[in-house]
């Protein structure tokens, strides 16, 4: 995840009769003064053990009630409380854990031509279903860290209550950051004191999955707010995947041969561009309830920076495993030779031709 050091908030809406691609302007959308006091919230204590306890409780009795019901069952290799960690940090995608669980099983598709279909659904389906969101999309203007943690929860629970149209939202980013999963421990992921020796932010997000390492100008962010019905009757792994079109498409359009690996990486063949991350809020006040999937793309990455920064990089530090790192993460930047703002203005477009 990293940003812009500036720019200019542009918007457009796909069922404006005007052409959408010719408007620019900033997006005042703003926080109420709640909101803003929570953005604080955000900004990671370095005594937090990054576990929320309520949820973990609540899944690991979920699991030891499953293993109740097979007694001739037995775990092997692993307990009901690291099941429980390792599936919150994974998908962390319902307000409630317990619901997570009761969500529609993953089922690995069958191999298929990617042009014709990129999850369950067919490429057609991908796209009638983006069509029908008729999403509106934002390039926002660069924000701070905690901001943009506080901004990802809010605009969620404002579509989650009716009170607020499906958004696309391309982020710039105010100053650089580390930001940290929803069930992390910063102790274990980061090395805090270096982190703000070197500038950065520590911020924890909503959703599970690692840590990310965030430079302005160097990274490529978006989040998607849809109502649950845009994911409705899909499992988890094909909701990525549907998220994710619009942005298959645009990258195809820059000549990269993208592909998923995982639930929630998306690839070419040099290597990881980035991660994706989701979780979905109950309906409130009558409202569609609402789904919550952004993606962090790496335009360009400093190896050697990020090994110093994030633990699990520094405890593999060498020569070869900085290079390693490097070709795991192969940025954008390399595979495009293109500038950061022409591969963002290519998203924007590509992201306004599939929400028309």
């Amino acid at each position: 995840m990293r940003a812009l050091t500036a720019g200019t908030a542009m918007e457009s809406r796909a069922d404006d009769t005007h052409d959408a691609g010719a408007e620019d302007s900033h997006d005042h959308d703003a926080l109420s003064a709640d909101e803003t006091a929570r953005c604080s919230e955000s900004r990671v204590d370095g005594n937090a053990d990054g576990v929320d306890r309520m949820n973990h409780a609540g899944v690991s009795a979920a699991i030891a009630d499953v293993m109740r019901r097979y007694p001739d069952a037995r775990m092997v290799g692993m307990t009901p409380q690291g099941i429980a960690t390792a599936f919150l940090r994974a998908v962390a995608d319902m307000e409630s854990p317990v619901q997570a669980l009761r969500t529609e099983p993953v089922i690995e598709p069958p191999d298929r031509d990617r042009t014709r279909s990129y999850c369950g659904l067919t490429a057609e389906e991908c796209a009638n279903r983006w069509k029908a969101l008729h999403a509106r999309v934002v390039h926002d203007e660069p924000r701070m860290p905690e901001e943009q943690m506080a901004i990802d929860v809010a605009w969620a629970r404002q579509v989650a209550a009716g009170e607020r149209e499906p958004t696309l939202r391309i982020w710039e980013w105010a100053a650089p950051a580390v930001v940290i999963g929803r069930f992390q421990s910063l102790e274990h992921e980061v090395d805090a004191r270096a982190a703000r020796d070197g500038g950065f932010h520590i911020v924890r997000r909503c959703t599970g999955g690692g840590a990310m390492f965030i430079e302005p100008g160097n990274t490529i962010t978006y989040s998607l707010y849809a109502p649950l019905e845009f994911v409705h009757g899909i499992s988890i792994e094909d909701s990525y995947r549907l998220c994710d079109h619009w942005l298959v498409e645009a990258l195809d359009g820059l000549g990269l041969d993208v592909r998923f690996s995982g639930l929630n990486d998306i690839a070419t063949q040099y290597g990881k561009l980035g991660g994706a991350a989701q979780r979905r809020f109950a309906p409130r006040d009558g409202g569609p309830g609402a789904v919550l999937h952004h993606v962090t793309l790496a335009y360009d990455i400093d190896a050697l920076k990020m090994s110093r920064v994030l633990r699990t990089s520094r405890e593999k530090m060498s020569d070869k495993a900085v290079k390693s790192a490097v070709k795991r993460v192969d940025p954008m930047r390399s595979q495009t030779g293109m500038s950061r703002d022409a591969v963002v203005g290519a998203l924007l477009a590509a992201a306004r031709r599939v929400t028309i």
